[in-house]
């Protein structure tokens, strides 16, 4: 455990952002179930709609630090081409 002033403090710190991080990973993981649920359940509305609901949450957790940049672009990525091909399967 931390003893002296500075210690303490990065301790508290450090804390405080690994909730932030927590918070806002969790966020991701749920806007990407989302889509990857109505993906299963092959509703191009609803994929649409919950890739249009993830792709900010995603940009946000990435501009925060909280997700590397280049991860939430690949998630992104991924996402919108499986929700693609899903259209184009519909047609």
């Amino acid at each position: 455990m931390a003893t002296h002033k500075s210690a303490i403090k990065r301790a508290k710190q450090s804390e405080a952002r690994r909730l932030r991080n927590r918070t806002r990973k969790t966020r991701v993981k749920t806007a990407v179930k989302q889509v990857r649920t109505a993906l299963e359940n092959k509703s191009v509305e609803e994929a649409q709609a919950a890739l249009q609901q993830a792709i900010p949450v995603i940009d946000k957790a990435a501009s925060k630090g909280s997700l590397h940049h280049r991860a939430a672009a690949r998630k992104i990525s991924r996402l919108s081409k499986q929700v693609h091909a899903l259209s184009v399967e519909e047609k």
